[in-house]
């Protein structure tokens, strides 16, 4: 019988993202994000290739990309009320680290199983600022999808993609929990 992580487990059990626009600052500072960024680079990652890095936003940084979405917004046609909640994502954030996916040629590691690796560390690093006790909250959005936003606010090289945009703070109210899946709807076990 394995040894059972009980404390492991019953996090993992009752863990649940917090609303980005229900964070605040303190914000956990340089030293509390090496652990928690140390802990999602331990994911998953097929061939050691390390297809991912993260670009951390603070203070000014923040806005910067808030108006670098609204610019994005109305380039791409996008309505006002889309626009300001995506602008106050950021606007309104403690911090945020980005999750690049940044994919390196392999003939043994396709690039689907890098795409992988990287929403793995997105969710590693969700799970690690909860786990220690922050509000946290994986989002990408439209703008994240946009070749000129992805070049223009954080200088990705073309063949980089966002994965996620982690927004890390201290929550200010706790909203209900949402429902969760019926697994007797969603598994097949199979037998033979």
């Amino acid at each position: 019988m394995p040894a059972l992580n009980q404390a492991a487990l019953d996090f993992l059990l009752s863990r649940r993202s917090r609303p980005a626009k229900t964070l605040a600052r303190p914000a956990p500072d340089r030293a509390a994000l090496l652990t928690l960024l140390t802990a999602a680079a331990r994911s998953p990652d097929h061939g050691k290739l390390e297809p991912r890095r993260f670009i951390v936003l603070e203070g000014a940084a923040l806005h910067r990309i808030a108006g670098a979405v609204e610019a994005c917004g109305a380039r791409l046609g996008k309505d006002a009320d889309a626009v300001a909640k995506a602008r106050s994502a950021f606007a309104d954030s403690p911090l945020c680290v980005a999750v690049i996916e940044s994919p390196v040629d392999s003939e043994k590691v396709p690039a689907i199983e890098q795409t992988y690796s990287a929403g793995a560390v997105c969710l590693a690093l969700l799970n690690a600022a909860l786990a220690a006790g922050w509000g946290a909250n994986w989002l990408s959005g439209w703008a994240s999808h946009d070749a000129s936003f992805r070049t223009e606010a954080l200088d990705l090289a073309p063949q980089e993609r966002i994965a996620g945009f982690l927004h890390i703070g201290t929550e200010k109210s706790t909203p209900p929990d949402r429902p969760r899946p019926d697994l007797s709807a969603k598994t097949t076990w199979v037998e033979a």
